[in-house]
Parts: structure tokens; C-alpha cells; sequence
């Protein structure tokens, strides 16, 4: 299942790239920046200010929709059993459907609209939620782009069993790791999730000879301080074949989202991270022999 197809990116890979965003992830960040992306089902966004009050979605699921004191909607999303019935119900766009089933043939005609950018550089990355927790359908669309001479990222936790990565290598040029933290308790609290999986699938990775990014977001109260970011370099530095690691800046672009999926954003008062902020992380890696770059 997907949620987004981006155009025309110039990021999270050289060149042009057709972007595709898959639903689901096992892992629960609390600044992630596109929380529809979080649950494997479909989800309901919601925006009061563009609702006109038609009640089209109301006669459509009463069991789960109804009017609110304030004008606006009561949406239990718990009841909604079929979303289908709410897809490009809402004229005023105010409520919508973010999820959709595509087969590997839908990727690819979109996919291959873009064809004479790849051939420069350019190529398709499969990001999310988490890519490498979908079936077997990723597979599937890995080796036909792969057939096609596609160049293929993915941008990955490495929240995942080994087996699941491990049937993409060979069908990836990239893999854009997203390392979090090292410190297991900050990892379980902030993300509920095992920073020792995620370790232990980079090494891994490395070893059968793939080629990583290191990505890491820069998150106040969560890693940003130098002893923090200087001991995930250091552990970068133990796998041998890395040679890159990218800083990604805190942004709080996605908290529109978390109002309009009725969940609350738990980094509300952070602020976002200035590039001159990664400064002394951009020193340090280089001082370890990365090449760095700050964003994707």
C-alpha cells in the first residue's frame, strides 16, 4: 500500500527520482514528519477549516462519523471498517483517504513516464513508512526495475527481520539508512523500537557488500548534542564499507498532520534544528573520514 507518488525530487538520491512512499512502519518516531504513513491500513485526515458541512461522509458511515459541538466532525476512525466508502467523497477536500492498494504494473506506468531523467543520474526511491516491511510485492517491483536498468534507492530504519533485507541486495543501488540513535533506552522510549536490530542489520548489510548512506536526524531532546552524535559516528566508523553520512535538520513540517489524523505531536515546542547547528557533527564525521552532506 502507498500513500504518496513524488515527481521531479532532487532528493534522497543523485539525480531526478520518482518518489514512492509506502504505508506501515514498525517503528512509532514521535517527530516523524508524515504520521499517515505510520499504520499499514488507511488513514483519515481530517481538516475543519476547509469542511463546508455537506454531511456527505456522515450518510456514508453514521456508525463512525457525526457532527461536533464545534461545527465540525466526531470522527471515530476505530469504526470506520471500509475507507473506500469516504475516497473522493468529500467535494471541499476536507476529509480524505490517505492509502491506496497499487500492483507493480500501476508503479511501473508511472514510474516510466520519467524515464529520460533516469538515464542521467537520476532514478526512483522506494521510501515510507518502512519499504522493506511490505510483502513480497516490493521484491517484485525491485527486480522489474532492476530489469529495466533503473537505478533503485531505499530509504530504511533497518527496523526489520534480516531476511526482509536481505532479498533486496543486489536490487538496490543505495541504501539510505536512517540511524536514530545507538542508546537503546532513548531508542525504545522515543521510537519503541531495538536500536541492537538496527545495528546489527547495518553490520550486516555491510557486509554482504551493499552500498549505505547513513542518515541522521538531528533531533533536540532526543540526540542533538555532540556526545550523542559522536558516539553514532564512532559506531558508523566500526562498519568499515560506510563512507557517507548525511545530518538531517529537525523540521516540524508535519505537525499540520498530526491535528488533522487526531493525534497529538509530542514535539509541539521543539524548535527546528539551523544548519549552522551541524556544524561540530559535520566536523567530527569528516575528521573520521566521512564525506557529509547535510539534508537527504
Amino acid at each position: 500500500m502507498i500513500f504518496n507518488i513524488q515527481r521531479y525530487s532532487t532528493h534522497d538520491g543523485d539525480g531526478i527520482r520518482t518518489l514512492i512512499f509506502f504505508k506501515g512502519c514498525p517503528l512509532r518516531c514521535q517527530w516523524c514528519s508524515n504520521p499517515e504513513s505510520q499504520s499499514f491500513a488507511p488513514s483519515i485526515l481530517y481538516d475543519q477549516k476547509s469542511c463546508k458541512n455537506f454531511g456527505d461522509c456522515i450518510r456514508a458511515t453514521p456508525e463512525a462519523i457525526s457532527r461536533s459541538a464545534n461545527n465540525g466532525l466526531d470522527i471515530k476512525r476505530s469504526l470506520i471498517r471500509d475507507p473506500d466508502k469516504l475516497k473522493d467523497l468529500c467535494v471541499s477536500k476536507a476529509l480524505r483517504v490517505s492509502g491506496e492498494s497499487k500492483s507493480v504494473d500501476d508503479l511501473l506506468k508511472e514510474v516510466e513516464k520519467d524515464l529520460p531523467f533516469y538515464r542521467n543520474d537520476g532514478g526512483v526511491t522506494l521510501s515510507g513508512g518502512e519499504p522493506l516491511a511490505q510483502g513480497q510485492e516490493l521484491v517484485h517491483l525491485l527486480q522489474a526495475l532492476h530489469k529495466r536498468r533503473i537505478s533503485t534507492n531505499i530509504e530504511t530504519s533497518l527496523h526489520v527481520r534480516w531476511k526482509l533485507i536481505e532479498r533486496c541486495i543486489g536490487l538496490v543501488r543505495t541504501f539510505l539508512v536512517d540511524l536514530k540513535h545507538i542508546d537503546p533506552e532513548k531508542f525504545r522510549q522515543y521510537i519503541k523500537g531495538d536500536a541492537a536490530l538496527v545495528m546489527e542489520n547495518l553490520e550486516k548489510l555491510d557486509y554482504f557488500g551493499a552500498h549505505v548512506v547513513v542518515r541522521i536526524p538531528v533531533i533536540p531532546g532526543f540526540n542533538h548534542s555532540e556526545a550523542e552524535i559522536r558516539a553514532m559516528v564512532d559506531f558508523v566508523s566500526t562498519v568499515k564499507g560506510i563512507r557517507e553520512i548525511h545530518f538531517l535538520p529537525y523540521h516540524s513540517f508535519g505537525v499540520e498532520k498530526y491535528r488533522m489524523l487526531g493525534m497529538e505531536y509530542k514535539f509541539n515546542s521543539t524548535k527546528q534544528t539551523e544548519d549552522k547547528e551541524l556544524k561540530p557533527y559535520i566536523q567530527y564525521a569528516e575528521s573520521q573520514g566521512f564525506k557529509t552532506k547535510i539534508g537527504g
